[in-house]
């Protein structure tokens, strides 16, 4: 056995990659069947194993939105193996032709899509991104590594141990989908240097994980940075309706990137809008922070000054103030959002079209929650990520990321004069 080293897990993962790059549709389609049929099969021992990285989690007092993160149960598997399943139904990119141009001379140019290679996933405690990356990655031609963190390796190795079960049977190699079975901080240093074997690398956590990613990696990062979501409420806005929006997207479930972090009110409505506002999020908790022009809406406010927003909360907290205008709500979202989710509340289409166009997120939603940004909400299928950089994918990443694409030059024997 092969010491365990990044090197080694690179080397046979760009080895296994090139097996996946030639199998067809339908071969991978049937290999991800009995993967998700295995996650089904396989779910007491995960949900036993599971549990043991909730109660080592809850020993050291992790964070309620880490544990919820965490969490599995038999609800949650079988998403894991649902999402699965809609991947396959979702049409396969690679060796997709796009004709490109027709030059004089005669030759014919068109795009060919392929695989990346192999692309190295690093998470904190969300087990359920091994199934949907190792799934999405295979669907797309590529090899995985998966390293994730600490609090959810057991996990993590438990399902990559039921997925590995299902490429056994269709007589794939399993590193295919490999989980770096070990935390060594220094063997994810070695990863991000091994740009011989590894063509990408995508971090999915906190902003600390991301910017020392970022800062070690020698292969190219997709950024997947914090989501600060706002929920601009418009002076033609239905208030009904914006109240169910902000209920939604803050109280639903609060430890992930698409859930709302601040409410924008126009002037003119708030004086309507906020004492409403006030009530409900009172009804479900929430902690009020507020500038000075919205504060006394709300019975124990935290009053914060104008440079102090921006804040990913991620949990039952929010931000709220008061803008004069749409302009400067788009200017505050400039200033304090992460370039993830932005959403505006109106009834005035020329507002909506302005807020869209000339806000800068990877999603923005007119009259719709910031919890349908993801991947299988917008029809993607299982997302690997939400990319805030735009290079080479921007927003929720889906099969068609996951690949690049190459020239294809047919001729007859010409040559360049």
């Amino acid at each position: 056995m092969n010491k365990l080293t990044a090197e080694n897990l690179a080397r046979a993962a760009a080895q296994a990659a090139k097996i996946v790059a030639q199998l067809t549709t339908a071969e991978k389609n049937h290999a991800l069947q009995h993967m998700a049929a295995s996650l089904r099969r396989h779910q007491h021992d995960i949900l036993q194993i599971n549990q043991q990285d909730v109660q080592a989690a809850q020993q050291q007092q992790l964070a309620a939105s880490m544990i919820d993160r965490l969490t599995l149960n038999a609800q949650r598997i079988e998403d894991m193996a649902t999402a699965i399943e809609e991947i396959i139904q979702l049409a396969d990119p690679v060796g997709e032709v796009t004709p490109f141009s027709q030059p004089s001379n005669g030759i014919e140019v068109s795009k060919m899509r392929i695989p990346l290679g192999v692309i190295c996933m690093i998470y904190e405690a969300r087990p359920n991104v091994t199934a949907d990356a190792a799934a999405l990655c295979f669907k797309a031609g590529n090899a995985v590594i998966l390293r994730c963190g600490k609090e959810a390796l057991a996990s993590s190795k438990a399902i990559a141990a039921a997925l590995h079960s299902a490429l056994r049977d269709c007589g794939l190699p399993a590193e295919l989908i490999t989980v770096v079975p070990t935390p060594d901080r220094s063997l994810m240093l070695d990863l991000l240097q091994q740009q011989q074997w590894i063509d990408l690398v995508i971090p999915r956590g906190g902003e600390g994980l991301i910017g020392f990613v970022s800062e070690h990696s020698k292969i190219p990062v997709i950024q997947h940075y914090k989501g600060v979501c706002h929920l601009y409420v418009d002076r033609d806005a239905d208030i009904d309706q914006a109240l169910a929006l902000l209920i939604n997207g803050k109280t639903q479930r609060t430890g992930v990137c698409n859930a709302l972090e601040g409410l924008l009110v126009h002037q003119d409505i708030a004086g309507e809008m906020l004492p409403r506002v006030a009530t409900a999020l009172a009804e479900h908790q929430v902690t009020i922070h507020a500038d000075s022009s919205s504060a006394h809406y709300f019975a124990k406010p935290n009053v914060i000054a104008d440079h102090a927003f921006g804040e990913e909360y991620l949990a039952l907290e929010i931000a709220v103030r008061t803008v004069p205008s749409l302009a400067a709500a788009i200017e505050h979202i400039d200033q304090f959002g992460s370039g993830h989710t932005e959403v505006i509340v109106t009834n005035d289409q020329a507002a909506a079209e302005q807020f869209i166009r000339h806000v800068d997120s990877a999603v923005t939603m007119h009259n719709a929650s910031s919890r349908f940004s993801d991947g299988g909400q917008l029809g993607l299928g299982a997302e690997i990520g939400i990319s805030t950089s735009k290079l080479h994918a921007y927003g929720p990443m889906g099969l068609t990321a996951l690949t690049t694409e190459k020239f294809v030059v047919r001729g007859q024997g010409q040559v360049r004069a």
